[in-house]
């Protein structure tokens, strides 16, 4: 929570910023926004753990024990450190450097925290090497990518335009921008705090358990567009410098696709087999939560499927548009709670989150015709977007009438996948964005079909 608090949202928003700077050669604003960002991030997580050291007897009061109390203390401090972990990310998606952000999230930072347990399990330690080893990988992960990205830097001919004395700090430019859209997180909070506080109220911590048990699940469906969402704004924030509104709408349509059908295999097991699914994750007592599964990857995975529509408005700086929907969103889902929950418990909650979802979707939607440059719509994609709902509506036939075991449901899905990507090989244009994955015999094979006529186009 201090984490999401002490960054106001900076480690966000300087995706959009600095490549439009860095297209304008404004390497005075370009760097103070780094520096300004830094310095709120340290600043403020420092004042976190300060006030958290000098409150910690009224804190103590709703703390259970001491040693808990402790461990806090000491991962107080995790939350600047991760927040400029975050800023570094964001920093090398700028400068597109790829294999660094792959390295640092799906490698480093892992293998880091790895040893960490490693020497836990080795030691027999307790919770408190654990906190301590966790900080610890982190500075050390920061460390090492502050070096890494001051070598982009020098690379790229910038580290010689940096002079202390020129920096400009937009403050107005860039907080003007970034506090409202602090909005989106209110959205999402809302969705889980609500639906839990009156779950927890009316109906129970069991009704509570399930909801909270199934929803990381469906989320599963944002994590390909959590994926791309690194790179996509930096590229679009470049071309909107460039005023290559052609080129934004292009990019945002082969990305919507990409979402669209390689998150598909994690629809088709939520949402499609929830009840196998369910049950293997979380056992038989939770199989009643199955159709609560599916309302929340169904909200999920359309949020995913069409796209950065949210990205997009804010890279035009559709602000005002924005936060209006956020709250309209959060109007709407507390509504819907406090309708449907005290009468349907669980049930209740998954319809309001998911309706939220969606609604909230087609706002984004929406607002791309505010002079964005990109579609509503673009028609020729149309047969993807059908193929994968009867794809997906087939294989719920399937589950509905078969009561396929979890192993069958699952190469079910992973065959309806392979035909999405064979029909619309053509316009996913693989060689194009991945060039590289073409050096894979088995990606030459599944998209070697021949290319559609609207991708020739």
């Amino acid at each position: 929570m201090v984490q999401s608090i002490i960054a106001l949202g900076l480690d966000r928003s300087v995706v959009r910023f600095l490549p439009i700077f860095h297209e304008q050669r404004d390497y005075r604003r370009l760097f103070g926004t780094i520096t300004m960002t830094v310095l709120v991030i340290v600043f403020l997580g420092l004042a976190a753990a300060l006030v958290l050291y000098g409150f910690q007897g009224l804190i103590g009061r709703w703390v259970p024990d001491k040693p808990t109390l402790t461990v806090l203390l000491i991962l107080v401090f995790l939350a600047p450190v991760q927040a400029l972990d975050d800023l570094l990310v964001g920093l090398f998606a700028v400068f597109a450097k790829t294999r660094a952000i792959f390295v640092r999230r799906f490698l480093l930072a892992p293998g880091l925290r790895l040893l960490v347990v490693v020497a836990l399990i080795a030691s027999r330690d307790d919770v408190f090497l654990l906190a301590v080893g966790y900080l610890a990988s982190s500075l050390l992960g920061v460390a090492i990518y502050s070096f890494l990205f001051l070598r982009v830097l020098r690379d790229e001919g910038l580290l010689e335009k940096w002079s202390l004395r020129d920096l400009v700090m937009p403050w107005r430019q860039v907080l003007g921008f970034t506090i409202p859209l602090l909005t989106t997180d209110l959205v999402y909070a809302t969705m889980t705090t609500l639906s839990v506080v009156l779950l927890g109220h009316y109906w129970g911590t069991t009704s509570v358990a399930g909801l909270r048990a199934v929803q990381p699940t469906a989320q599963l469906n944002e994590l390909v567009m959590s994926s791309f969402a690194i790179l996509f704004t930096p590229l679009a924030a470049r071309m909107f410098a460039k005023k290559d509104h052609i080129g934004i709408n292009g990019l945002y349509w082969r990305t919507a696709i990409w979402i669209a059908i390689f998150s598909f295999p994690i629809f088709a097991v939520t949402f499609s087999f929830a009840q196998p699914i369910t049950l293997l994750l979380y056992g038989s007592r939770y199989e009643q939560f199955a159709p609560i599964l599916a309302l929340l990857s169904l909200g999920y995975y359309f949020n995913a499927a069409l796209g950065f529509n949210g990205l997009t408005l804010k890279v035009y700086g559709r602000v005002r548009y924005t936060v209006l929907i956020n709250l309209a969103t959060v109007a709407i889902n507390v509504f819907l709670s406090l309708l449907l929950i005290p009468r349907l418990g669980v049930l209740g909650a998954g319809i309001g989150i998911m309706v939220a979802l969606i609604i909230h979707n087609l706002f984004k939607q929406a607002g791309l015709r505010l002079g964005t440059g990109v579609n509503l719509f673009e028609w020729r994609y149309l047969r993807v977007y059908l193929g994968i709902a009867l794809c997906a509506l087939g294989l719920l036939a399937v589950q509905i009438t078969t009561s396929a075991s979890v192993y069958l449901t699952l190469g079910l899905a992973v065959l309806a996948t392979v035909l999405l990507i064979r029909l619309n090989a053509g316009m996913l244009e693989v060689s194009e964005m991945f060039p590289e994955a073409m050096r894979f015999p088995g990606v030459r094979l599944l998209v070697s079909g021949r290319r559609s006529r609207d991708a020739l186009k």
